[in-house]
């Protein structure tokens, strides 16, 4: 499949020239074609900020949510179709700052979806703020003095939950980062990837150059081993990339719901019970 088919031609995009999510945009076309994935099978969802304007920049279906509200609404369309591709798509603050609890829940849950965060370490849609991930003594216009709060660990925290799929990858790196979203999107499960990405204009500390310099490839690495997936995610002095843990399979969470155990058909392909509604509808009735 070509890659162009995801394309919206003669469209401004609001990215600055140099901005990592120009790379991640072309690796993430390239890995849906490679998939040979039809637009109209596939679903982003994302919250506030300039990631999560890459779906506006696919021809695909798009849901734009809330900030930090992405995650809900993934689980939801996935549950709805099971047999749609979904991808869940924004950056470190509105997945792990505005929207860090839905993050750690939807982990618990396991629904089949794929969690892209663009992670420059910055907030960017608004001009430079620290986010979750930030590294400590990084100065903002906001935090002149420096970060002095740890910096969130999302690879430890998902592990820590028994996520499905762990990973991390860097904008830089096309074909290898093309490798790992292809994996966790074939994954049966939740799947993170944590993709490094510089901010050119509001962070001039975690540079292309800075992410290069601070970050190597797992090696000969058993991403079954969740203990020693764990103590590779804490690693601070150099940070590795790459799939990190799979977890034992596990039945995702459309399928705990029972609602596809004897009928298989889409959720939103179904034909109402009337008299089950007006049974229902009973019930609030005596309530009163």
């Amino acid at each position: 499949m070509d890659a162009q088919i995801f394309d919206m031609n003669d469209i401004d995009i609001a990215w600055c020239p140099g901005c990592g999510n120009f790379p991640i945009l072309k690796i993430l076309k390239q890995t849906l074609a490679r998939l040979q994935i039809e637009p109209k099978d596939l679903v982003f969802v994302s919250g506030i900020g300039q990631a999560a304007k890459i779906p506006h920049y696919f021809k695909t279906n798009v849901f734009n949510g809330l900030h930090g509200r992405a995650l809900p609404a993934a689980t939801a369309i996935k549950a709805s179709n099971p047999a749609l591709t979904v991808i869940a798509e924004s950056g470190d603050g509105d997945m792990y700052g505005e929207g860090g609890n839905h993050f750690i829940h939807t982990i618990r849950r396991n629904p089949d979806i794929t969690n892209i965060v663009h992670n420059n370490m910055v907030y960017g849609l608004t001009k430079g703020q620290a986010s979750p991930t930030s590294q400590k003594g990084f100065v903002t216009p906001v935090q002149v003095n420096g970060v002095f709060l740890e910096p969130f660990n999302p690879l430890a925290v998902a592990i820590a939950l028994d996520a499905g799929f762990v990973a991390r990858a860097f904008s830089g790196d096309i074909e290898q980062t093309t490798d790992i979203l292809e994996k966790a999107i074939k994954f049966r499960g939740y799947a993170l990837v944590d993709v490094f990405q510089p901010c050119v204009s509001f962070n001039k500390l975690n540079t292309n150059q800075w992410f290069k310099e601070h970050s190597y490839y797992l090696e000969d690495h058993d991403p079954s081993d969740r203990q020693k997936a764990f103590k590779k995610a804490t690693e601070t002095d150099k940070l590795p990339l790459g799939v990190f843990y799979t977890s034992p399979p596990k039945p995702p969470f459309e399928e705990n719901l029972g609602l596809y155990r004897e009928e298989s058909t889409a959720l939103h392909e179904r034909e109402p019970d009337i008299e089950k509604l007006r049974a229902l509808l009973g019930t609030f009735r005596t309530l009163i």
